[in-house]
């Protein structure tokens, strides 16, 4: 059996709270390891043995919780689901208090949340690593599953387009930092009114300035798409939107993924959705389902691209 060792002595970081934190060649450490990790001979290395990751929900999630807790699992430890209804925190004690007390009882604090501020203070007042499994701002764990994903079909990603067609969310803001980390072009396609946030955008194209791509955004879908490795959406309405729903596919008309957009990708190109995935809105079923789609793939991904962060962050 094929022994890894943790990365920690590659990675300065004691949290992962977005990707914009971390170098490049952190952000490669943590893929390589990732892909590592997915060969069957290494799904059950116990490398957290007896270790224990609290992973506290205010937004609800399929992937998120099992991806997580199978990934501790498979690495001896042990995952412990804490919704806010289950938790002080639901009754008003201080994120900074349940900090403190937490890092006495765990090795690994997961949050899924909406404000990435309540993460930042987490992390802060924490004596042990804090993962942010999502916020309204970034998703920097699925992206380290989509970058992986985009690794296994085209190896280097220098020199590949990525694009993004949707609202300008905290997918866009975590593809947009994540793609210019890793060298990798990306094209954010977004209505009027929906663009990523000006400070989000600015950001990914200063680091992109040091790796060498290209990060453009634009509200023309196919100006996005042309010449594309992989087309990326989301759902129009985000967790916490729903009563804006009926006002977003009006907004977002002529942004839905179908057959007649990706006729402006490369042939070769794959499609991706970070799921749950609205079919008929913002992606046709024949595109989802189709020859094209890796979207399976990707969603495995997040097990391997997550067990890296907990190996790394909380590995002896």
């Amino acid at each position: 059996m094929t022994m890894i060792m943790p990365l920690a002595p590659t990675v300065a970081q004691e949290d992962f709270l977005s990707l914009k934190d971390y170098s490049t060649e952190e952000i490669l450490d943590l893929l390589n390891l990732a892909i590592e990790l997915k060969k069957p001979e290494n799904k059950h290395l116990p490398l957290l043995k007896g270790k224990v990751l609290g992973m506290i929900f205010e937004k609800s999630s399929t992937r998120t919780r099992v991806s997580f807790e199978a990934g501790m699992l498979q690495l001896g430890g042990h995952a412990m689901f804490l919704s806010s209804q289950d938790t002080q925190l639901g009754r008003g004690e201080t994120i900074a208090d349940t900090a403190r007390v937490l890092s006495g009882y765990l090795d690994g604090l997961m949050i899924r949340t909406f404000h990435q501020s309540a993460v930042e203070e987490l992390a802060q007042f924490s004596s042990i690593p804090v993962i942010n499994g999502l916020t309204d701002d970034y998703h920097p764990c699925q992206v380290l599953a989509d970058l992986m994903t985009l690794i296994e079909h085209f190896g280097e990603l220098k020199g590949r387009k990525l694009a993004y067609i949707g609202d300008g969310n905290n997918m866009a803001n975590s593809l947009m930092i994540g793609a210019a980390k890793v060298g990798l072009d990306i094209a954010i396609a977004a209505p009027k009114g929906y663009e990523p946030q000006a400070e989000m955008v600015e950001l990914a194209q200063a680091i992109a300035k040091d790796t060498g791509s290209v990060v453009t955004v634009t509200h023309d879908p196919v100006e996005a798409v042309k010449n594309s490795d992989a087309i990326y959406t989301d759902v129009w309405a985000s967790m916490g939107q729903e009563a804006e729903a009926i006002k977003h596919l009006n907004d977002f008309e002529g942004f839905q993924v179908n057959a007649d957009l990706v006729q402006h990708a490369k042939a070769d190109y794959i499609f991706m959705h970070c799921l749950p995935a609205h079919r008929e809105e913002e992606v046709t079923t024949d595109i989802l389902e189709g020859p094209h789609s890796v979207i399976f793939q990707e969603a495995e991904n997040r097990l391997h691209a997550q067990k890296a962060v907990l190996v790394t962050l909380m590995g002896d």
